[in-house]
Order: C-alpha cells, then sequence, then structure tokens
C-alpha cells in the first residue's frame, strides 16, 4: 500500500482531507529532497578526495570527506535561510 491509499478496514472511511494530502506530499517531497541531498554530497565529495579508491580511507581522505560534507552541509542551509528569508 502506498501512503495515498486508504486502509481497507472493511468500513466506510472518508477519503483524506486536503490537509491530510498536503501533509503526506510535504513528507514525501521533504524525503526526496534529503535522498537528492545526500546523492548530491556523496557524488561530489567522493569525487573531491577519493583519489585512489581502495578497501578504506586514508587519513587525508577521511578528513577531506568530512570538511567537504560540512562545508555543504553549511552551504546549504545558508541558501535555504536567504531563499525563505526572501519569501516572506
Amino acid at each position: 500500500m502506498d501512503s495515498f491509499s486508504s486502509p481497507s478496514s472493511g468500513g466506510s472511511s472518508s477519503p483524506p482531507s486536503t490537509e491530510q494530502l498536503m501533509d503526506q506530499v510535504k513528507t514525501q517531497l521533504a524525503q526526496a529532497y534529503a535522498e537528492e541531498f545526500l546523492e548530491t554530497v556523496r557524488n561530489k565529495c567522493f569525487a573531491k578526495c577519493i583519489t585512489k579508491p581502495g578497501t578504506s580511507l586514508s587519513g587525508s581522505e577521511s578528513s577531506c570527506v568530512s570538511r567537504c560534507v560540512d562545508r555543504y552541509i553549511e552551504a546549504t542551509g545558508i541558501v535555504s535561510r536567504a531563499l525563505f528569508s526572501s519569501m516572506r
């Protein structure tokens, strides 16, 4: 059952309200955004920091990935705050 399906309890249940549907859409959009964000960070930081893929990360690769992810998260937060403050 997907998140838009109503449970089949056999009884007469009313269709979801507009507010419930909007909440479901918001949740799904947030999940899709989070997945895309993680994939982008993973790809960009891997390409930037991992010079010789192997079974483990070197100390410098590990530090680079950590800094890269921190910067990406910080930059995304700054951009998000700027966008949301300009919408008000």
